[in-house]
């Protein structure tokens, strides 16, 4: 079932579906794109154990692997989306981050932020007005 919708995950870069399946999936998709970045014949043979189809391959090791590169990880975002009226099992919608469409614009790596912090100018208080 996993190997199914990484696949459907990787071709149309956003499905819907239960919230602990999708948090499951997270795990495996972002694997699936580090062996993609990697792009060795080893790491190919261990995607096509998991990832259908041929163009789905071309994908991961094309298109996916050029967008990632300088991402060290997180490609893959889970968003909360209510409950399904059937059974009342909660929804989740999984989406690659950076990518044309995205519901959510992704937030800069943690180690930007506080690069950006640190290298801000520091704020003079004037003191002779006391």
């Amino acid at each position: 079932m996993l190997r199914t919708m990484v696949s459907q995950l990787l071709e149309h870069e956003r499905i819907k579906t239960t919230l602990p399946k999708a948090k499951e999936l997270r795990r495996l998709a972002d694997r699936m794109v580090s062996l993609g970045k990697k792009g060795t014949l080893h790491s190919r043979r261990q995607a096509e154990r998991v990832v259908r189809g041929k163009q789905v391959m071309e994908k991961l090791f094309g298109e996916m692997a050029e967008r990632y590169k300088e991402r060290q990880g997180g490609y893959v975002r889970v968003l909360h989306a209510g409950r399904r009226n059937s059974d009342s099992a909660p929804m989740a919608f999984i989406e690659f981050v950076d990518r044309p469409g995205e519901f959510r614009p992704a937030r800069p790596p943690r180690a930007m932020l506080k690069s950006f912090a640190s290298s801000a100018l520091p704020v003079q208080v004037d003191q002779t007005s006391q």
